[in-house]
Formats: structure tokens, C-alpha cells, sequence
């Protein structure tokens, strides 16, 4: 079943994963060609709206820059959501359905984002 949510449901996904992968995943320690291809992933599907950057604008001004998702809210699923497929309820953003090994990475590299301590 494909999960529908809104902008505002998806940023709290985006940081709800953030924060738990942080605990499993130390990308620094961990596996650099799966933070490069979690930021490939990010490129190519959410790059034109999303910093993926450290310091680049986001596309769209509503758009939160994914370094910030993981200072913004409070964080939990978004594992979960990937591999249901996430679709919101506008048109510019795209569905994304991803394979178990495309979402550690994409989580892999949104974790690489983070500041360190």
C-alpha cells in the first residue's frame, strides 16, 4: 500500500529516520559507498526541490535542505515509508518507491549529514 503524505507529514518522516539511523548507522565509521549512493538517490529524486547539499539552497523555498530535517523535529519512521512508497499531495513531488539496500543507503547518507558532536 502506498502511503500518502502531505509536506509536512514527509519533512517529520525525513527527520523521524534521521534520528533513528543515527543510532544505527555512524556513516563517518560506516560504509562511504552507501552515503554515495544514498546521495545519489537524493540527487536524482529530490535534488531539484532539496538541498542535498552542506551548504546549497534548497530548489523550492518550501522545501527544507536535508542537513536541517534532523534539527527540526523530532524523528522516528521514515524506513518504513520508503519502502511503501512515499507519495505526496502535490504534483511536484515525485513518488519514490526504493529497494531495502537503496533505503539503508538513502538513510545512510541523510545520517551523514548531521553534525557531529
Amino acid at each position: 500500500m502506498v502511503r500518502i503524505l502531505d509536506l509536512a507529514g514527509l519533512t517529520v518522516a525525513f527527520v523521524v529516520a534521521v534520528a533513528s539511523v543515527r543510532a544505527q548507522t555512524d556513516p563517518a565509521a560506516g560504509d562511504l559507498a552507501a552515503v554515495d549512493l544514498g546521495r545519489g538517490i537524493a540527487e536524482v529524486n529530490c535534488g531539484a526541490c532539496h538541498a542535498v547539499g552542506q551548504d546549497d539552497p534548497s530548489g523550492m523555498e518550501t522545501a527544507p535542505a536535508f542537513r536541517d530535517l534532523g534539527t527540526l523535529y523530532p524523528v522516528e519512521t521514515l524506513a518504513e515509508s520508503l519502502a511503501e512508497g512515499i507519495v505526496t499531495g502535490h504534483e511536484g513531488m515525485p513518488e519514490i518507491e526504493l529497494e531495502p539496500e537503496e533505503i539503508e543507503a538513502f538513510l545512510a547518507y541523510l545520517a551523514s549529514l548531521r553534525p557531529k558532536p
